[in-house]
């Protein structure tokens, strides 16, 4: 007869060998004798609370875009976009409130808000294969940084990067 202690020591070195080998973004469970693999989420929502949204961890791409057109669209020095396929973004609640706008001139310029209060939201991108999520809609830490700035000869003028900066509370 087997002892439990044996047999609980087991499973833990089982539990930890499958979560090192899953990674941060899937929690690990332990279903019908078999360790099951689950998709992390992270949630958000705009500035009044009226939309809100899931989107399954990791993103694909993290950036601080500094393109004219980022600017203009979110009025800072830089849009904190990640990416993720399509099919990783859910609307939980007032999908209904979401505009967008697509820049009539670009090839692939867009923007979405909440039309009550104005804060920018995900959107799917022109060919519906990915969604843009506006990294400061997120309310959970999605649990990576931004990995790259791009059109970064386009950044502003008076651009001064954070590190460098005071910091106040």
């Amino acid at each position: 007869m087997a002892s439990c202690q044996g047999n609980r020591a087991g499973r833990r070195s089982a539990r930890t060998l499958a979560r090192r080998m899953l990674g941060r973004y899937h929690r690990t469970g332990y279903v019908n004798g078999f360790w099951t693999r689950i998709a992390m989420k992270a949630r958000g929502s705009c500035l009044c609370g009226d939309v809100r949204f899931e989107v399954i961890l990791p993103f694909e791409r993290f950036v601080h875009c500094h393109c004219s057109r980022c600017r203009k669209a979110t009025g800072t020095a830089h849009a904190s976009n990640a990416v993720v396929s399509a099919g990783a973004l859910r609307w939980c609640q007032g999908e209904e409130l979401v505009s967008r706008y697509d820049l009539p001139d670009a090839r692939s310029f867009a923007t979405s808000f909440c039309r009550k209060c104005g804060s920018p939201l995900p959107y799917l991108t022109r060919s519906g294969r990915e969604a843009i999520i506006p990294a400061g809609s997120l309310d959970d830490d999605p649990g990576s940084y931004p990995g790259l700035h791009v059109h970064w000869g386009s950044r502003a003028v008076w651009y001064a990067h954070g590190e460098s900066l005071p910091k106040e509370e």
